[in-house]
């Protein structure tokens, strides 16, 4: 397994020999790659990651394998041939396919035919000697008490037989396998009667590519058309192509004999191979659309978590809306809810003269530093009646995307957190935390709630969650969390602690305040020595008094530090303080077994900037202050856009008119564009050109190129039929010789 996994990822065998057994040990992934690089080689988080994954499919593999040999073995039918194949079979079908000769039979047409004692006749003619006469050897063989009642019930029962010979050989197996995932086609028809519901699936009525290079988000699309009974789906290569390949395993000859087993091979493809391996073919597929959603998905989480924090300003956050108001709190620097009003400065109430009173006094009285305005309805009218009001100029007003937090207000944790204020309370008070730090807020709602991902709902869900969980962990960990400050939810994702241990941590904050060193930790019910390696070094605790618990080295590496500071005759906070004295450290005189230069850099670079926020500074963004819907829009307009969305297939872009707008891959840029997360990111600031507003169905395109107008070729859309070109036997018999 080391060996395999190492050819596959490109990395030594040591390598992965040290993160396997990191990984064994209890040793999470942001932990082994930030705090033994020396082990693992300096490998980063995706490749442990994909160590992990990858160790963990081929451990799934070998307990299967086990179940079969133990499975044949049970039978009394294993032999040293047969358990070599076995050992050797490096992927699940490849052994599921060994293995179907011997699995137990449900009654099948070929049982039927056993039973009637047609094996034998089965056994005779698949030799297919030139000189049988399958007819007369078929006489011996009728038997009407046996359901046999003539010489063609006879033949078809042994063509039975055959058949299932032929679907349960590896190698025929492997043959058609190969024709499914090398040159299938896929193709959609529009069941009949479904027009006028199946709108949204037009595209697909009539259609058809190849399987092969079907894009992941046109699958899922195909799928979930099918699913919703609007599309038929079919996933077949050239029948004659596949006949083909059967004939040349299984017939030798041009005999009546060899007709007959062309016969069988015929109806092995169509009753047995075609249906088993288009299953197979779409489960394979969906793995692979299903690991480039994820993938999509958790790139997209990534770069919305990562968003830009404004840090620890005063708040005035504001859930907008119309008739029901605006729900308006007040959260100081720290996020903690100090005051909640409502006003109603929108239609119908129009009430602005008692909506400027409330919000001027809020200022008055606290001095709130930003507004932070939800993007959802009302968002804009909103967002020009709090810049009308005359605030000072200092005052940041933003629009915040609000997607989820709706979600959270009525979550459990919200509950807890605010058990005394309705949802509309509490989803204000997410809308300005998610300002001051997204990270910290978003950690607690469940990623498929923030809506940045194609497909999600279709998608292996385990799978999603694993991809999710992985994301939130790596982003929550290179972030770090203050140990003093944080929330239950944030505290979970920290590496080593999960949910248990987050809440006994805030039990011991509370019950006997707050932490004053990393060693407390330990005081903490249930947080073992283990869980505090893992962890520690992703805690701060700001203020502390040894300033190593401010940053990123870890408590194991303490004793190195107060060392470099010793032989320089310095103190700990001098050393943090003064480049110079950094300088002057010699790495190569630090160098032992547990700790090499990838470490000590490290160290060294937390020394410069403990604790630091790898996270992008925060800069203001405005949409166009004259375009706040749909309707305002016009084709050949320019104007600013958050990127709130990518897929394989372009990028979603927000301008301010309460729904997004796409920018089609092939409008990304003046180069043609493979992948959008090539050239843009989520949550990025970008200019768009309008190219066209349909109100009808609710669509705006966008265009990112430099001249959009320009003359440009037009994206080509396939649309050729497959043709009945005739069987190239010559060609064929050369391919599968």
């Amino acid at each position: 397994m080391i060996d395999k996994i190492a050819s596959e990822l490109g990395i030594r065998p040591n390598q992965v020999k040290a993160t396997v057994d990191l990984l064994d040990e209890g040793g999470t992934v942001p932990f082994i790659s930030r705090y033994r690089k020396e082990k693992t080689g300096d490998l980063d988080e995706v490749q442990i990651m994909n160590v992990r994954d990858r160790i963990t499919q081929l451990r799934e593999l070998d307990k299967r394998r086990e179940a079969i040999l133990k499975s044949i073995e049970d039978q009394d039918k294993m032999t040293d041939e047969l358990k070599s194949r076995i050992n050797l079979a490096e992927t699940m079908s490849e052994l599921e396919d060994i293995y179907l000769p011997y699995k137990p039979r449900r009654r099948t047409k070929a049982t039927i035919a056993r039973e009637a004692g047609l094996e034998p006749l089965a056994t005779i003619i698949f030799e297919q000697s030139s000189e049988l006469n399958p007819q007369a050897e078929a006489a011996a063989f009728v038997d009407a008490e046996k359901g046999v009642e003539n010489i063609e019930k006879a033949l078809q029962g042994a063509r039975d037989i055959m058949a299932e010979w032929i679907n349960e050989n590896a190698d025929a197996r492997a043959t058609i396998r190969k024709l499914f995932m090398d040159e299938a086609i896929i193709s959609s028809k529009l069941i009949s009667g479904k027009e006028e519901e199946g709108q949204k699936y037009k595209d697909y009525f009539e259609w058809e590519e190849s399987f092969k290079g079907i894009p992941s988000h046109r699958l899922l699309a195909l799928r979930r058309g099918e699913k919703e009974m609007i599309l038929s789906v079919d996933i077949s290569p050239e029948e004659g192509t596949s006949l083909f390949a059967l004939n040349n395993l299984f017939v030798s000859g041009s005999c009546p004999a060899s007709e007959e087993v062309e016969k069988a091979a015929r109806d092995s493809y169509k009753r047995l191979l075609k249906p088993s391996l288009e299953t197979e073919a779409r489960m394979q597929s969906k793995i692979l659309a299903d690991e480039e959603a994820i993938r999509v998905f958790a790139n997209n989480l990534r770069e919305l978590l990562l968003s830009s924090p404004l840090g620890e300003k005063k708040i005035l956050a504001v859930d907008p809306g119309f008739r029901s108001g605006c729900k308006v709190v007040y959260l100081d620097k720290q996020g903690k809810l100090i005051e909640n009003t409502i006003i109603y400065p929108n239609p119908p109430q129009n009430d602005t003269r008692n909506a400027d009173r409330i919000v001027k006094a809020l200022y008055d009285k606290y001095e709130f530093e930003a507004v932070a305005i939800g993007n959802g309805t009302a968002g804009r009218e909103t967002e020009r009646y709090i810049k009308a009001l005359g605030l000072p100029s200092k005052v940041a007003i933003v629009q915040v995307n609000e997607s989820g937090a709706s979600i959270y207000s009525a979550s459990e944790v919200a509950r807890e957190e605010f058990p005394d204020y309705d949802l509309t309370v509490r989803g204000a008070v997410s809308i300005g935390r998610r300002l001051m730090d997204p990270l910290a807020e978003l950690v607690k709602i469940d990623p498929k709630s923030i809506g940045v991902g194609q497909y999600q709902h279709d998608v292996d869900q385990n799978q999603l969650k694993q991809s999710l969980d992985d994301t939130v962990v790596s982003c929550v960990n290179a972030v770090g969390v203050d140990l003093n400050t944080a929330s239950g939810p944030l505290l979970s994702y920290v590496s080593g602690l999960g949910p248990q241990l987050a809440k006994n941590i805030i039990s011991y904050r509370e019950e006997n305040g707050p932490f004053k060193n990393r060693k407390a930790l330990k005081k903490v019910t249930r947080l073992g020595d283990k869980a505090f390696e893992q962890s520690a070094g992703f805690l701060r605790i700001t203020g502390a008094k040894n300033p190593l618990d401010t940053s990123a080295v870890h408590p194991e590496r303490y004793e190195l530090v107060e060392k470099m500071a010793k032989d320089l005759g310095v103190s700990i906070k001098d050393l943090m303080a003064d480049v110079n004295l950094r300088k002057r450290i010699k790495l190569e005189n630090y160098i032992t077994e547990d700790v090499g230069l990838p470490t000590l850099k490290d160290i060294i670079a937390e020394l410069e900037k403990p604790g630091r926020d790898p996270r992008q500074n925060f800069e203001a963004f405005q949409f166009d202050d004259a375009i706040n819907s749909p309707e305002d829009l016009r084709a050949g307009m320019t104007l600013p856009g958050i990127i709130t969305n990518i897929t394989n297939f372009g990028v979603f872009v927000d301008v301010g008119v309460h729904q997004d707008g796409l920018v089609h891959i092939s409008q990304l840029s003046d180069r043609f564009v493979k992948d959008p997360m090539e050239i843009v990111k989520g949550n990025q600031k970008v200019k768009v050109t309008v190219m066209e507003v349909d109100l009808k169905r609710k669509r705006i395109a966008l265009s990112m190129k430099s001249n959009p107008y320009g003359k440009t070729e037009a994206p080509k859309k396939r649309e050729e039929k497959r043709e009945d070109k005739g069987i190239d036997l010559a060609g064929l018999k050369k391919r599968f010789s």
